[in-house]
């Protein structure tokens, strides 16, 4: 696979900058676009073509795990690499199932990103050993979190942070008797009885921190 168009989605225009120097460095004449939301990143990938994706996963619009899927359904063969805050227990099974060619974390993505894209140039995930570690453990011991399917682990975590049922489904094109439905089936899943119980459970399995809570 050449590297020569590359799209690079994140809202933060300073994480864009340092992101484009890296790949610069290591990709002279590549064509870099960019882009600030998840609904921005889907629509430049519909009409037009690229060689490589690179995402933060959380962005305005559409997620970077829910602009992945649109993406996999557009165009199955374009690598993605999806960049994130969160840890890779959290994230990174979940990306990867969803077509991802990688999941890196931020404070990684000097050191790694590089190298994930020449893997991925070669038809091939790049998976860290963190993950792999990960995939293990998850074969014989799987967290009630885990069982949620993405849309309803996105959720969880919009409630866990303190948001609404209105706020959410603003946020994702829903109805908020949907987001309600989607709720009940969350807590039921988690044991958890109130959205207080959701922020705790996120807090101590890792998925969110204190300073994301509204």
């Amino acid at each position: 696979m050449r590297v020569s168009k590359i799209i690079l989605a994140d809202d933060h225009e300073i994480i864009r900058l340092g992101l484009v120097k890296i790949l610069k460095d290591e990709f002279p004449l590549a064509e870099i676009t960019e882009v600030a939301d998840g609904a921005s990143l889907v629509k430049e990938i519909t009409f037009n073509d690229y060689d490589l994706v690179i995402s933060d996963l959380d962005m305005p619009n559409k997620t970077g795990l829910e602009a992945l899927e649109d993406i996999k359904r557009i165009k199955p063969g374009l690598p993605v690499v999806i960049l994130s805050i969160y840890p890779e227990s959290v994230y990174a099974i979940r990306i990867l199932k969803a077509g991802g060619s990688a999941y890196l974390t931020k404070n990684l993505a000097q050191e790694e990103l590089i190298k994930a894209i020449r893997q991925i140039s070669t038809g091939k995930k790049y998976i860290t050993q963190a993950i792999i570690e990960k995939l293990v453990d998850t074969k014989f011991d799987k967290k009630p979190h885990e069982l949620l399917s993405n849309r309803e682990f996105e959720i969880f975590k919009l409630f866990a942070i303190g948001k609404t049922t209105g706020e959410i489904a603003n946020a994702i094109s829903l109805a908020p008797s949907t987001v309600s439905t989607v709720r009940s089936r969350i807590l039921e899943k988690l044991q958890c009885s109130s959205n207080a119980e959701l922020t705790r459970y996120a807090i101590t399995q890792h998925i969110i921190n204190d300073l994301e809570i509204w």
